[in-house]
């Protein structure tokens, strides 16, 4: 690859509206490639390593075409790192979508998820938001979805990138 590219990397904890902002990124940004990780469970089952090793090796063949990729899942900066394609992007930026506890707790048990799985991802949601300044680098955004319409947050995150491009 000549020139490196970035990737981009719309994080968060389940419930917190990776899957669903989607279909309006790629609405509003056709120029970019935009991923659901999730999308190869069927296929390859629970294994979140090989899963990121796949994704980035995508994003790379991607890149090297030209193309910028948006990976809308819950990622994180010392596994992608890990990843053998990690050094092939010029950087890896996150920002971090994330709801309350009510609206979270009510989008995963409309998902039929066990009170255990619902407080885990209460507990990673505040977490991330935590280690936002800290872990991230720059430090990582965080959009609000718990009433914010999607046409909004995806402008957000057009926001977001277009000042890394």
């Amino acid at each position: 690859m000549e020139s490196k590219l970035p990737l981009f990397i719309v994080t968060g904890a389940s419930g917190s509206g990776k899957t669903y902002v989607i279909k309006e990124l790629r609405r509003m940004m056709p120029e970019y490639d935009i991923f659901d990780p999730d999308h190869l469970i069927e296929f390859i089952g629970h294994d979140w390593e090989k899963m990121r090793n796949i994704w980035l090796r995508v994003a790379r063949n991607i890149a090297q075409s030209g193309r910028m990729t948006i990976i809308c899942g819950t990622l994180m900066p010392w596994d992608i790192e890990k990843c053998v394609d990690f050094h092939f992007f010029k950087h890896v930026y996150y920002i971090n979508l994330h709801c309350d506890e009510v609206t979270r707790e009510k989008r995963l048990r409309e998902r039929n998820w066990s009170d255990e799985e619902i407080q885990n991802h209460k507990h990673f949601a505040k977490r991330l938001l935590e280690i936002a300044d800290e872990v991230y680098n720059p430090p990582m955004p965080t959009i609000d979805t718990t009433d914010t319409d999607v046409t909004v947050v995806a402008s957000r995150i057009k926001e977001w990138v277009l000042q890394y491009t």
